[in-house]
């Protein structure tokens, strides 16, 4: 874990994979990070395999990919700002949310979207439904992740995929650059690794 930052009780290596692991013994107390402390990257694509896995009766499982963001409590390696998200159920995996800011779910799976300069959301295109999106996403198993961050136009892809397309064009909230980060969610046990991990700026 050289040259990241976050809690060593829940975040280890094992297997040549970063893997975030909370159990009913040390849960997450609220959603916490794994900070990457070598940059703040601005335009770039990133690179990554993935694999998610519930430990729990309810099939829980929720992190994403913190990038252009805010560490916003180093004690506790909280981070807010654009995430990729993934999850071990049907309906986040390859959206595009904003964690801890005001607009949440910037993009759902499918959809391609302007941000305003107003703030306002307008969907302007689709890239597929998101069952469609969701059919190429194998569970419990890797599967590649990629966020490409040009200016102020954002996508991101998974198993080649493209399942976002967003441009922010929102000056008082649209972010430049800033901290990449890989959440562990609050919530019952769960595992989620990355692998792989590569960036191209």
């Amino acid at each position: 874990l050289t040259g990241w930052d976050g809690n060593p009780e829940l975040w280890s290596v094992k297997e040549g994979a970063i893997m975030g692991r909370t159990t009913a013994e040390h849960p997450a107390k609220g959603n916490t990070f794994l900070i990457w402390t070598n940059g703040m990257p601005s335009d770039f694509e990133l690179r990554t395999s993935f694999r998610i896995a519930a430990n729990n009766t309810t099939g829980f499982a929720n992190s994403g990919i913190q990038f252009r963001s805010k560490v916003l409590d180093p004690t506790n390696w909280v981070v807010g700002g654009y995430q990729a998200d993934m999850e071990a159920g049907p309906n986040y995996t390859g959206t595009l949310y904003e964690e801890r800011m005001t607009r949440g779910t910037m993009a759902m799976r499918g959809q391609k979207v302007v941000w305003d300069k107003d703030g306002k959301k307008q969907i302007t295109g689709s890239l597929g439904t998101s069952e469609e999106l969701q059919s190429l996403i194998k569970k419990e198993d890797w599967n590649e992740y990629v966020i490409i961050a040009k200016g102020n136009h954002l996508q991101e892809f998974i198993n080649g995929r493209e399942t976002v397309d967003v441009t922010d064009e929102c000056e008082a909230k649209a972010a430049k650059s800033g901290v990449i980060a890989l959440q562990l969610h609050a919530g019952q046990p769960m595992i989620v690794e990355f692998k792989n991990i590569r960036i191209k700026q």
